[in-house]
């Protein structure tokens, strides 16, 4: 299972019913927090979510309603014991910024790891989750993020007893591992089904649409992409900003076929971002607007 949570939905500064930028992905006891905006720690509290667990901080660009949250989260993690490392992910300038940032925060109890993107790439794995970033389009370096948590093949004893695998090894084996015993080299195929389906979740926000989106974003169960003006006649500002439009997002998600898409990363001045959802759901019905506090347990499928 994977729990995505929405902790903030508006762009540029916050309103009366929106925190600004971020979101929170839970699975097998890790926490991966996305930008960290002006009162994420606040958006945390109020949807029952624990700071420790967080393992990996992931930073689309520079700007402040994505980032400037972060002191207040990096004390919070010290309030809850944490002493284990924190990565970071971002665009280049990652490490320069959080310096900068943690002039407030002194006496930290736990170091901070961070890992900026470069031509080459930039993945990072914990448990069974993998997160990879990609560049997209906005005016400053800016990063989308895929979010992958694996499945377990299935442990076949048939499969087991047919291939003569000692007992005492079935454990390790359907962990993935090889294991030698009485001189015989004993590996995972001996034991194991075919590969199975895990979950992807895809994150992006202030950007224009490009093509890269849509190829990371494949096959997605769940693409969460800004959508910062619902009016179509508000193209000419959006790409004046480097900002999408509900329809450019449904758009998106289309041509990835994605299974579900929620917006975000609203303009100040849409008060009502459900007034304009017919123009992404008239190209994918199967789009939602995100609010504070929105989520979603993804599970498995057979």
């Amino acid at each position: 299972m994977l729990k995505v949570t929405l902790l903030g939905t508006s762009g540029m500064m916050p309103t009366k019913d929106r925190w600004l930028s971020s979101c929170l992905l839970c699975a097998n006891g890790h926490s991966v927090l996305i930008d960290c905006g002006e009162g994420t720690q606040i958006a945390m509290r109020r949807a029952g979510e624990k700071f420790k667990p967080i393992d990996i901080i992931c930073i689309t660009h520079f700007h402040a309603d994505h980032i400037s949250g972060l002191p207040g989260i990096l004390l919070s993690l010290c309030n809850d014991g944490r002493t284990e490392p924190l990565t970071m992910l971002g665009p280049k300038g990652l490490s320069k910024i959080v310096s900068s940032l943690c002039v407030i925060t002194p006496g930290l109890t736990f170091d901070i790891i961070c890992r900026e993107y470069s031509s080459g790439g930039l993945i990072e794995v914990i448990d069974d989750i993998t997160v990879k970033a990609f560049p997209v389009r906005h005016g400053i370096p800016c990063l989308g993020y895929t979010f992958m948590l694996s499945r377990k093949r299935e442990f076949q004893k048939e499969k087991a007893i047919e291939n003569n695998v000692p007992l005492r090894l079935w454990s390790t084996l359907h962990k993935g591992k090889s294991a030698e015993y009485d001189g015989i080299l004993y590996t995972p195929e001996m034991v194991l089904g075919k590969e199975r389906k895990g979950l992807k979740v895809t994150y992006c926000t202030d950007t224009r649409p490009v093509p890269t989106i849509a190829e990371n974003a494949a096959d997605s169960d769940l693409f969460i992409c800004e959508g910062m003006y619902g009016d179509n006649d508000k193209l000419p500002r959006a790409k004046e900003t480097y900002h999408m439009l509900f329809s450019e997002a449904a758009g998106l998600a289309l041509s990835a076929q994605v299974k579900r898409l929620w917006l975000t990363h609203y303009s100040p001045s849409l008060n009502t971002p459900e007034d304009y959802l017919s123009a992404a759901a008239d190209i994918f019905p199967s789009a939602e607007c995100g609010t504070d506090g929105k989520t979603i347990e993804l599970e498995y499928t057979e």
